[in-house]
């Protein structure tokens, strides 16, 4: 089986971590697990792009004072401590700049509009290939449809994806739309995952990607679809099979986008030695190159 092409990572307990609430509770005098507690309950709507980060914590602000747990002024300073940026997890960043050497790394987290500037302070900005948010999205893991149009962003195939979260049920939930996905909850386990598809410069059997195997064009119209195979079946690619792409839903055939299977070229050459051949027809109908 080839490398994944694209590695998708959380970002929160995967790349980054934060120092507990405990101590900012204790100084402040509130029941621990407070904090997370009403973070939590009120998260939603930033997290899904319908308010924005300062708006979500003033809410956290107001509840707190709501259930008289602290005065206004109480609420607000203990707010302002318990924003932070957290820190980079070291040994998960030296896996992904290794990573990167191979194929694409991108982020996928559930977040609100600060992360941007997260990410900035910490440098995780310069260490990915692109970053993908709820907020953005619309839409929150675990949700199906956050990993449908994660990856339609990101312009890539399920099959060539491979995607790790510390959250069992997440990962759970990529493999519903066809991505392989790993519950990586700490460090052995991320490097597990990585190295067991060949994404690391260690051991046996790792290695770059498989250059050898078949090219999908991913198009939005059947239609397309049906014409590009056509045309390159005429001029000798093969097997040029039209499939309904996994990333839309099984009922949602009025946005699923569709896919060409192409193995090898008309020189009995693998497709993948003629890309930029394939990533030309492609642009043509507004569509895109994958693995």
């Amino acid at each position: 089986m080839s490398a994944p092409s694209l590695l998708l990572l959380d970002l929160d307990g995967v790349l980054r971590r934060f120092p507990p609430d405990a101590p900012i509770e204790d100084r402040f005098g509130l029941p621990r697990g407070t904090l997370a507690r009403v973070s939590f309950a009120l998260a939603g709507p930033a997290t899904a792009g319908r308010a924005t980060d300062e708006e979500w914590r003033a809410a956290v602000r107001e509840r707190l004072v709501d259930e008289r747990l602290l005065s206004p002024e109480r609420a607000t300073d203990v707010v302002a401590a318990w924003t932070r940026t957290g820190e980079v997890i070291g040994e998960a960043l030296d896996l992904v700049r290794r990573v990167r050497e191979r194929c694409r790394v991108a982020l996928l987290s559930n977040a609100t509009d600060r992360l941007p500037r997260d990410l900035a302070a910490l440098g995780l900005d310069r260490e990915v290939d692109a970053v993908v948010t709820s907020a953005r999205l619309g839409v929150a893991k675990p949700a199906p449809e956050a990993f449908r149009r994660a990856l339609r962003v990101l312009q890539h195939s399920p099959s060539g994806t491979l995607f790790c979260d510390d959250n069992a049920v997440n990962a759970e939930a990529a493999r519903t739309v066809g991505i392989d996905a790993v519950h990586t909850p700490d460090f052995p386990s991320l490097h597990e995952a990585l190295a067991s598809r060949g994404l690391l410069d260690e051991g046996p059997g790792t290695g770059p990607a498989d250059s050898s195997g078949p090219l999908l064009l991913v198009l939005h119209d059947r239609d397309d679809a049906a014409e590009a195979a056509r045309e390159l079946a005429d001029a000798g690619w093969s097997p040029c099979a039209v499939h309904k792409d996994v990333l839309a839903g099984e009922d949602d055939l009025e946005d699923a986008d569709w896919v060409v299977e192409v193995a090898t070229g008309p020189d009995d050459q693998p497709a993948s030695s003629h890309r930029g051949l394939l990533e030309e027809l492609a642009r043509r109908y507004d569509g895109f190159v994958t693995d």
